[in-house]
């Protein structure tokens, strides 16, 4: 079974409430912990197959609720939505560096990065 830890972990953040506490726990166990099956089974006291099954149901979950509602999909888009404006801020920064700095111009990219770092948190 191969781990894709940052998809499934960014599930997890966001859906993982959604989820019930024993498969939340098993997907924790092996995805974050980085536990084996065979050393989850034997937490838990049942097979090593009972835990696979159990966390490929709880994935399975996870991908369902991403696809209904999209919402791991709007948060990577607002993270670059944000690092481009990072980034034209950066550009006009320079380029009022370079044509004569304009103290408004320059208090509002400090404002602009402020922001995007407030969001970004």
């Amino acid at each position: 079974m191969a781990k894709d830890f940052e998809r499934i972990n960014m599930l997890l953040d966001i859906y993982g409430d959604m989820l019930t506490d024993r498969q939340r726990s098993f997907l924790e166990y092996y995805y974050v912990d980085d536990f084996s099956l065979a050393e989850i089974a034997e937490n838990e006291g049942i097979t090593r197959q009972g835990v696979r099954d159990a966390i490929k149901r709880a994935e399975k979950q996870l991908y369902d609720m991403e696809e209904k509602l999209g919402l791991c999909k709007k948060f990577k888009d607002l993270q670059e939505g944000l690092e481009e404006i990072r980034t034209y801020a950066e550009k006009i920064n320079e380029h009022n560096m370079r044509t004569g700095l304009s103290r408004e111009i320059n208090d509002a990219v400090v404002q602009i990065k402020f922001i995007v770092d407030t969001l970004s948190k």
